[in-house]
């Protein structure tokens, strides 16, 4: 399963870390040349921006990923380590992000909840009304959802600052939320799916084609597709109330999914599946790195991926075909990315 991935790979790199950091002090500033998302959501003060007119000839807006450190870029190419400003990002590791309102939200493990005004510069620490896991976070209409493990959901409507818990209809891990439509659509364990239409106040269960575990679920020219365990494959054409199977690609599980220029874009370990047919058909595209890719975002006219053990990869034509960004700062494994313009 996704997360644990993570934990597995988070203690892994903190021995790593530990062991480098013996033999340099300015470890965090090293370069991974081996290797190269929930996210292409806009500014969503009233609703989710399908993205399909997204693509821009200029450089515009911030992407920002996340894992045990945070990082920002302009042009996905050069990056900037703004984790210092984390109380201490060696205990925590942030498995979601997202921006709503001008402010960019970060979740992750122990219930943390992170908060940036200046565009991921610096990073406040938020009371958090859980410590549970958070596993994903959403903007929508103005309202902040956060998902966790053993199914809790938070939210909050004062861009970031307070949060509650809202009454949840799973007691199962919940692994991803997306918005739009004004829809608020959540996904995970044993294929779970859950919505909301009063901007996460109350959810109901929804029926799923599937009891594969859930990963992500992503939204689209008024499409919702969710990607999981096993090569799953869902879809809903009638904002979430009926989800469908679409012929999965093969056996491997997938992990994270976006949507930019009419593509829905979904990753895995060793190879990218792409659809421009709003998800009912799908084909395989070459990955760079062999890394599992966790995660996927798409923002000026670029997808990027991101992974196990620093692992970056971009595209520039649509998902067609990917390249490995070697500029990427570290070779530590990264949960989440957004872009926002």
């Amino acid at each position: 399963m996704k997360i644990i991935f993570y934990w597995f790979v988070l203690v892994v790199s903190v021995a790593l870390i530990a062991s480098s950091c013996a033999k340099d002090d300015s470890s965090s500033a090293s370069t991974d040349n081996t290797t190269s998302s929930s996210d292409d959501s806009s500014d969503n003060s009233t609703s989710t921006s399908d993205n399909s007119s997204s693509s821009s000839s200029s450089t515009s807006g911030i992407f920002v990923t996340t894992g045990q450190w945070i990082y920002t870029s302009v042009d996905g190419v050069t990056w900037d380590n703004t984790t210092s400003t984390l109380p201490d990002h060696w205990s925590l590791s942030l498995y979601g992000v997202v921006k709503g309102n001008n402010t960019f939200v970060g979740v992750g493990s122990g219930g943390h909840i992170f908060k940036s005004t200046d565009n991921g510069s610096n990073w406040d620490n938020i009371t958090s009304p859980t410590t549970e896991l958070l596993t994903s976070i959403e903007f929508g209409n103005d309202t902040f959802v956060g998902f966790s493990m053993n199914g809790n959901i938070i939210r909050s409507t004062d861009n970031g600052t307070n949060w509650d818990n809202v009454s949840s209809p799973v007691a199962t891990n919940m692994q991803s939320v997306a918005f739009g439509n004004n829809i608020f659509v959540g996904v995970g364990q044993y294929g779970r799916i859950v919505k909301s239409t009063d901007n996460g106040s109350s959810w109901d269960n929804v029926t799923s084609p599937t009891s594969n575990y859930l990963f992500e679920v992503a939204f689209g020219n008024s499409v919702f597709v969710g990607v999981g365990d096993n090569g799953s494959i869902i879809r809903s054409t009638d904002n979430g109330s009926t989800f469908d199977n679409v012929t999965r690609m093969s056996a491997k599980g997938h992990y994270g999914i976006t949507f930019g220029n009419n593509t829905f874009v979904a990753s895995t370990d060793g190879y990218i599946i792409r659809s421009t047919d709003n998800g009912s058909s799908w084909d395989n595209v070459t990955s760079p790195t062999t890394r599992l890719i966790s995660e996927v975002a798409f923002g000026n006219n670029k997808f990027i991926g991101v992974g196990m053990f620093g692992a970056m990869i971009n595209s520039t034509d649509n998902g067609s075909s990917w390249d490995n960004v070697t500029t990427f700062p570290t070779s530590n494994s990264l949960s989440g990315i957004t872009f926002e313009e």
